[in-house]
C-alpha cells in the first residue's frame, strides 16, 4: 500500500474498555464516549475515509494490548475494503507488530517502544518494509514518552531524523499540548518536523476546524488525524477532505 499519494484526512478510532473515546490533553479518565468501534469504523469508511487511525488506549497506558478483540473486529469489518488501517497502543515488540500486520493491519505505530529500543523499527521493517510509523509526541517543544508523562529533552525534528534513519516509513507527530481540546494546531512545529525528514509526516492533535486541516496540508503534512472535531460534529469528513483537496 502506497503512503498517502495525496493528502488524507484520517479519522481516529481510539478504543478504551471496548468503546470509542476521545481523551483531552492525553489525560486518562477524561474521555468522552462515542460508542462501538466497529460502528464508528464503518461510519467513517462510508463517509469516504481512505485510512483509519486505530488506538488501543488501554494498551498505550498499560504497555500491552488490552482491546485486541475490538481492534480485530474493526479489521474484520473494514480491513478488506481497501481501507488502510494503522494501529498504535501497547505494541512493544517486533513479534507483536508482525502478528498485527499479518492480521490485516497496514501500518503499526510505535511510540515508547521505538524510543526505548530503536532496533525494533529496523527489525519489523525487514519483513514488512515501510509499515512502521514512529509516533512522536511533543509537549512544550520536547518529545515525551510513556503516555506523555516523561520528557526526553529531544527536539521533535531531531527525533524525527533519527527515526527516519532507523527505517521509519512515516512519522506520526502529535502535539500533546493541544490534543482533544479543539484549540487549533501548532503549524510551526509541524513544519519543522516535515522539513527534517523525507518520509511522510502524519499530523495529529488540536484540529478544530477545516482551516486547521488546510493549514496542516500547507505545512507539508502528508495526512492529518482528526478525532474530537469529527465526533463532535465541528465539520464532516467530506468537508475536511474537500477543503484539503482544494475543492
Amino acid at each position: 500500500m502506497s503512503h498517502f499519494p495525496s493528502f488524507e484526512v484520517i479519522p481516529a478510532v481510539d478504543v478504551q474498555d471496548g468503546e470509542v473515546v476521545q481523551l483531552v490533553g492525553g489525560e486518562r479518565g477524561t474521555g468522552k464516549r462515542y460508542g462501538d468501534p466497529v460502528e464508528a469504523a464503518e461510519r467513517w469508511t462510508e463517509a469516504g475515509a481512505e485510512t483509519l487511525h486505530l488506538v488501543d488506549l488501554d494498551g498505550a497506558f498499560e504497555g500491552e494490548r488490552v482491546n485486541a478483540d475490538a481492534i480485530e473486529a474493526v479489521v474484520e469489518a473494514v480491513g478488506g475494503d481497501g481501507v488502510g488501517l494503522q494501529l498504535g497502543g501497547g505494541i512493544r515488540t517486533a513479534e507483536g507488530a508482525r502478528e498485527l500486520l499479518e492480521l490485516g493491519l497496514d501500518r503499526v505505530i510505535l511510540g515508547t517502544a521505538a524510543v526505548e529500543t530503536p532496533e525494533i523499527v529496523a527489525d519489523i521493517d525487514e519483513t514488512h518494509p515501510g509499515s512502521v510509523v514512529v509516533s512522536l509526541d511533543a509537549k512544550d517543544g520536547e518529545v515525551v514518552v510513556s503516555g506523555w508523562t516523561e520528557g526526553t529533552g529531544l527536539d521533535p525534528a531531531e527525533a524525527a531524523t533519527r527515526y527516519e534513519e532507523l527505517g521509519a516509513g512515516a512519522i506520526l507527530f502529535t502535539n500533546v499540548d493541544v490534543e482533544g481540546q479543539l484549540e487549533g494546531i501548532d503549524r510551526d512545529a509541524v513544519e519543522s518536523v516535515v522539513a527534517a525528514v523525507d518520509v511522510p509526516v502524519i499530523a495529529s492533535g488540536g484540529v478544530a476546524s477545516v482551516d486547521d486541516v488546510v493549514a496542516l496540508r500547507d505545512a507539508g503534512a502528508a495526512a492529518v488525524v482528526v478525532g474530537t472535531a469529527l465526533y463532535e460534529g465541528q465539520f464532516t469528513l467530506r468537508e475536511a477532505q474537500a477543503a484539503a483537496d482544494g475543492n
